[in-house]
């Protein structure tokens, strides 16, 4: 089927479902973060919040965008793999996506609110180390590490972010509120809030699980992506929708401003920079002149599929190169004006209209598996978001700000094509809400002890777990 052996077949329909099960994991792992505060608060029932909760996740993959699938997807190189034995290849993948669905389960299993994002990057960390150790890599460097650090910073800011935001927030409502006590109140079992608090309430869950859905979701979008690139590369290493025509006017446009740049007064690295991109955008056009969008089941599919490929990496690489070149502010570049800088930007951008996609078929099904997996599981990290961080239970105001919290940082860092934790930014917010209420004395030491040993213990758990499952894989195919 495809073009593909039976045994190759069999192994990419293993790897999406494995792809599915993470995202349906991370799905019932990450409700609790949406509906802890609707359900203690009894503003909904539970089986409407995890249903609600999971239809917004599903619509939050759906109007998504790939920003952050693609920086998933770019944090373990596509060469690492490709020029690697195809076998190998769909192993590392297998390796990771089992390390993070088996720590998923297990500190669902123990109830702990711990990071699917945190979960995915060490996985794919630990498969890149092992394949570098090997000697099929050729000593080269299995992971992005410019991308991991970006995305490491990501995850380790947002829960301070989190802490903070929310302690600030629950504050200003305590002065606001100084006649509303009713905001600060234990919830009382089976009796729901004021109308007025019950929306609130309603409100933050249904922009938690949205944004939860935007950003999360992605990431499972960017697995399927990166499946698909390297097992089907005739089919997907590409957007066959563009065209080479369109490829072919923004390499010539950013290879037209290119040459007004004054080499010799760049900065070392900047000149090592600007003669790759000269190598790379020769090679770009000689493989757009060879360019074939026809059939990838004929005779050309081998060749076809290599051309894609290598416009792939080279269109990664111009941009990487370029984006060197061109500076963080993109001005004071010798021979341009701060006007052209920003148009060769634009173009070099536009090249990559052609690697950064997804089809919607792998969007609607990460959706699907977020969504359902949503409605299910939620019972044990309620239990904790709700009565095991502080030692008050968890009133109206502080379940809001929390959220609202939350979502705000979720939606900040999809927007940015960042993967957060969601589960720590909220864990964080809880934190900070029952410290501004009765300060540092309100936090149940023994639960906070227990997430943060989660935190710390997952990178290197998952990455000892992804690498040896790596090995064990390659050594057995």
């Amino acid at each position: 089927m495809l073009g593909l052996d039976p045994a190759i077949f069999i192994l990419l329909c293993v790897c999406l479902v494995c792809a599915c099960a993470f995202e349906f994991v991370n799905g019932f792992h990450d409700t609790a973060n949406a509906v802890a505060t609707v359900i203690y608060t009894n503003s909904l029932q539970p089986w409407v919040a995890v249903i609600w909760s999971g239809f917004c996740n599903f619509l939050g993959v759906i109007t998504g965008g790939i920003a952050v699938a693609m920086g998933i997807l770019n944090l373990l190189p596509i060469n690492a793999l490709i020029d690697t034995d195809l076998y190998h290849g769909i192993a590392m993948i297998l390796a990771l996506l089992l390390s993070a669905i088996i720590w998923n389960l297990g500190t669902w299993w123990l109830g702990l609110p711990a990071s699917s994002s945190h979960t995915l990057i060490g996985s794919i960390i630990g498969v890149g180390l092992a394949f570098s150790f090997i000697p099929e890599s050729g000593g080269g460097a299995a992971v992005n590490w410019d991308k991991a650090s970006e995305t490491g910073f990501s995850l380790l800011i947002s829960p301070v972010f989190g802490f903070l935001m929310t302690l600030l927030l629950v504050k200003f409502i305590g002065y606001l509120s100084k006649n509303q006590p009713l905001l600060f109140d234990e919830p009382k079992r089976e009796v729901p809030p004021p109308l007025w608090v019950r929306l609130t309430l309603i409100l933050t869950c249904t922009g938690v699980s949205f944004f939860h859905g935007r950003n999360d979701g992605q990431k499972g979008v960017g697995l399927v992506m990166l499946i698909l690139i390297v097992i089907m590369p005739a089919y997907f290493a590409i957007n066959t929708e563009v065209s080479s025509i369109e490829v072919k006017t923004d390499l010539d446009a950013a290879v037209n401003y290119f040459s007004k740049i004054k080499a010799d007064e760049l900065k070392p690295e900047q000149k090592v920079a600007y003669t790759e991109f000269v190598r790379l955008s020769n090679e770009m056009t000689t493989t757009l002149a060879n360019y074939n969008e026809g059939e990838v089941n004929g005779s050309n599919a081998k060749q076809l599929a290599n051309n894609r490929l290598t416009l792939r990496k080279d269109i990664m690489l111009l941009n990487k190169q370029g984006e060197k070149v061109l500076g963080k502010n993109h001005n004071n570049v010798p021979g341009l004006t701060d006007l052209e800088a920003g148009k060769l930007h634009v173009h070099l951008a536009g090249l990559k209209n052609i690697t950064d996609y997804a089809p919607f078929w792998v969007t609607l099904m990460i959706s699907l598996s977020l969504g359902i997996g949503t409605m299910v599981g939620w019972k044990r990290i309620v239990l904790t978001i709700g009565e095991k961080i502080g030692k008050s239970h968890l009133s109206y105001a502080q379940g809001a700000s929390a959220e609202l919290v939350a979502a705000s940082t979720i939606a900040l860092s999809s927007s940015l094509g960042l993967p957060v934790s969601t589960t720590h930014v909220l864990s964080s917010g809880i934190a900070g809400s029952m410290v501004a209420t009765s300060g540092f004395a309100n936090l149940q030491a023994s639960t906070l002890r227990n997430i943060l040993t989660a935190w710390v213990l997952t990178l290197p758990v998952t990455m000892l777990l992804a690498g040896g499952i790596f090995l064990l894989l390659r050594w057995v195919m």
